[in-house]
């Protein structure tokens, strides 16, 4: 009997586990169990493979699957060719039941580690609708360094600050921050608007707010570390909401009341000043530096001016 292998596919829906396919499992096996966890028709299927991804010629589906580069551990990248994409309507419908109401819970913060990952780890909870996976962080750092890899014009020296390669290795590395670049990314990969709200500033930064996307989901940023945002409800049965329509201001609003909030209270960190206070130890730090190091040594994130 052939060993089973052992993949994963990303989506827009999220990472999936596959079971039940061996190297001698046909193509269209393969497709059937992608169609089956991601909702993608099998005829409108794109999968890509590998560091830097590849796509795979999978139009004959009786070939087996050991004809191909791809071994047990692999996750294997599904998009959906555009040209053939009829789903619209379908994720129009289905944002359209998350309309919030004023009557409903207000947003509260849902704290991740501040491990230099938290961007991910808050991009990854809110993108899959309130799951925590503690070891997400990797899986999505090198998620983005294959869509850059594979779209180097896109991503230049010009745009990345460092060369197309340079970036994929630089990503990939567990002590680099998130930022402006990263979120546009994965924006575009999940096909949702990330509002990022700031709570020195007071505003909302809309990453995909032109694109036309149905689904939201919002970040709460205090200088130096990212949290996600999300409501819960009276039922302890009800899972977290995580994932709003575009067309809900309410939500908006309610994100920034949390904002101001914070900013009154002074849990910002002003990185054009250098004078800081940590607000859980009151340790005195000076710029952006020894706020960065007092908090990978602490984990402390909650950061005041002095």
């Amino acid at each position: 009997m052939s060993r089973m292998l052992r993949l994963r596919c990303k989506a827009k829906n999220g990472t999936h586990l596959m079971q039940g396919l061996t190297l001698v499992s046909s193509v269209q096996e393969l497709k059937d169990k992608i169609e089956e966890l991601t909702g993608i028709p099998c005829e409108v299927q794109k999968i890509l493979v590998g560091f830097p991804p590849s796509s795979l010629d999978l139009r004959n589906g009786d070939v087996p699957l050991q004809e191909f580069p791809i071994k047990s551990g692999d996750t294997l990248i599904v998009e959906e060719e555009k040209d053939k994409s009829n789903t619209q309507s379908a994720v129009s419908n289905s944002s359209a039941k998350h309309s919030i109401l004023e009557t409903l819970p207000l947003l509260n913060r849902h704290v991740v580690p501040a491990d230099n990952s938290c961007l991910f780890t808050s991009i990854h909870y809110v993108v899959e609708g309130g799951i925590h996976e503690p070891n997400c962080a990797p899986e999505m750092r090198n998620l983005i360094a294959q869509i850059v890899a594979r779209n180097s014009d896109a991503y230049s020296e010009a745009v990345l600050g460092k060369s197309n390669w340079e970036y994929c290795n630089w990503i990939q590395q567990n002590d680099t921050w998130g930022g402006a670049i990263e979120i546009s990314i994965l924006s575009k990969f999940y096909q949702c608007e990330i509002c990022v709200v700031d709570t020195q500033t007071v505003r909302v930064d809309r990453f995909g707010e032109d694109e036309g996307y149905t689904k939201r989901v919002l970040l709460i940023y205090d200088g130096i570390h990212y949290d996600p945002l999300q409501r819960h409800f009276a039922d302890p049965e009800s899972p977290p909401q995580t994932i709003f329509s575009t067309s809900d201001d309410v939500v908006l609003a309610q994100a920034l009341e949390l904002a101001d909030e914070a900013r009154q209270k002074r849990q910002f960190t002003d990185l054009n000043r250098f004078t800081l206070r940590c607000m859980v130890c009151q340790r005195g730090l000076v710029g952006q530096v020894e706020a960065r190091d007092h908090a990978k040594e602490t984990g402390h994130t909650n950061f005041g001016e002095v």
